[in-house]
């Protein structure tokens, strides 16, 4: 280890965090899947909007005093699920130059005795990962772990025997943190090497039982098509991924509708809560891996999130290129063609919008809504021109992701009369146009031209 530089990144956090800060530790409430088997909450029975945020990178890229930076930021802007590779391979070592594991087994994490943030020469790495889990719960943040990047297993590094082993130690480390959930997994089909995934799956569920466990699967794929049915698996994600339309040549052939995996996803039986945990980044190339394709940009974003939540999604990730990989002035080139360093990327705009579409869902009875395509009387369009809606009892959501106007059955939520008007995605302002009959089909006509990008939320709301 390098204890110089620890030392140093000790004192300066210090200067940053009080005491108090480092060692108490915070309690948050544990989620659970609920009632009705579609959402998220707490055990008090309070929804939980999961909005997350892709610090695939946090522990082998950032510092403590970074990393304290980086949660801050996220949580003032309203996540409140960060996404963290435990190991992005067996050879992972921190900024700090602790290894997580010994002779590259993940059944043989390499540990010092002692956890005393104090002292700096008894950190290792599994102590920097205490320090960053203990410092989310300070911020109100939970963190979805995924074990070992699925590169790993897929390339015969982990094997069944190991990644039980590996799942038992984290399990028993982590059993008693309250703001944890598991991602099994890693940008992997579940397919490849399904005994290794069941086996940590398995073992999470069985030391760990009261934290939350889903799949991370590849691009275009969800967890339902291997592990639905598996006791462990308490809800389901998705990787819409990275391709246009034109680029999709998977058997789905979904393209950029990301909703299309939540209906798959809202049918099946158990029900279980299902999620987008990887779109498509905001400043990485449309494909991934041709930089002189465009980059995708805040407006994508925002239709990935509308379209899956108002499909019936329980939350939605977020992803920025530069912060998922913490690309900083250290690195000789960012992959993927990342030019901004993270510091400055976590103030794109789509990372600050995002928590308008948190504050819209939990604006209405939460626990109620489901979605409704009959609210819409025409046809919903196709690729962009897609309208999507979503209601309660007594609200109804409808959104456009160009702007333009919308032909409405009325009478699908309670009352004579509704209130009408329009949400901003892009700044969260709402404006009223007033109230009007809640019957027949109405036109509604968002403001300004029809134009991607140019997108709205109709607002309808019980008198």
């Amino acid at each position: 280890m390098n204890k110089i530089l620890q030392l140093i990144s000790f004192t300066t956090l210090l200067v940053s965090c009080t005491n108090n800060a480092v060692k108490k530790e915070a309690t948050m409430p544990l989620l659970q899947v609920s009632s009705d088997g579609h959402f998220f909450a707490d055990t008090d029975n309070n929804p939980f909007f999961w909005l997350g945020d892709t610090g695939w990178l946090l522990l082998t890229k950032l510092d403590r005093q970074e990393a304290v930076s980086y949660l801050d930021d996220r949580a003032q802007k309203g996540f409140n699920v960060i996404q963290v590779m435990v190991l992005h391979g067996v050879g992972a070592v921190n900024l700090y130059g602790d290894s997580a594991l010994t002779a590259l087994d993940v059944s043989r994490p390499l540990t010092t005795a002692g956890t005393d943030f104090e002292n700096p020469e008894e950190y290792d790495y599994w102590d920097h990962l205490d320090f960053v889990i203990d410092q989310a719960a300070q911020k109100g943040l939970y963190m979805a772990l995924v074990p070992v990047w699925g590169s790993n297993v897929k390339e015969g590094h982990v094997n069944r025997t190991q990644g039980k082993a590996f799942a038992e130690f984290l399990a028993n480390r982590y059993k008693n943190k309250s703001n944890l959930i598991w991602l099994n997994g890693g940008d992997v089909p579940g397919g490849d090497s399904i005994a290794v995934w069941n086996a940590i799956g398995n073992t999470l569920n069985s030391h760990d039982p009261n934290h939350l466990i889903t799949f991370h699967p590849r691009g275009r794929t969800q967890s339902s098509m291997w592990f639905h049915q598996k006791s462990w698996l308490d809800f389901n994600m998705f990787q819409s991924g990275h391709r246009r339309y034109d680029q999709d040549d998977t058997e789905l052939a979904y393209g950029e509708d990301n909703w299309r995996y939540i209906e798959a996803d809202y049918r099946l039986k158990p029900v279980k809560p299902t999620l987008d945990g990887e779109p498509s980044y905001e400043g990485i190339p449309q494909g991934l891996h041709d930089t002189l394709q465009p980059f995708w940009n805040d407006a994508d974003v925002r239709r990935y999130a509308y379209w899956s939540v108002f499909a019936g999604a329980a939350g939605f990730t977020y992803g920025h290129s530069s912060v998922m990989q913490f690309h900083g002035p250290k690195d000789t080139a960012g992959a993927y063609g990342a030019k901004k360093f993270w510091t400055e990327a976590i103030d794109d705009p789509g990372a600050g919008q995002m928590i308008h579409l948190k504050k819209l869902m939990l604006s209405r009875p939460y626990f109620d809504r489901v979605p409704d395509q009959s609210l819409i009387a025409a046809q919903p369009g196709e690729r962009y021109d897609y309208l999507i809606a979503t209601r309660g009892k007594d609200y109804a959501f409808i959104y456009t992701y160009n702007g333009q106007s919308m032909q409405i059955n009325m009478g699908k939520i309670e009352g004579e009369q509704v209130k009408a008007g329009w949400y901003n995605p892009r700044n969260g302002e709402f404006s009223e146009t007033g109230v009007v009959p809640n019957k027949d089909i109405r036109e509604f006509d968002p403001p300004g031209e029809v134009q991607n990008g140019n997108d709205w939320v109709l607002v309808l709301t019980t008198k």
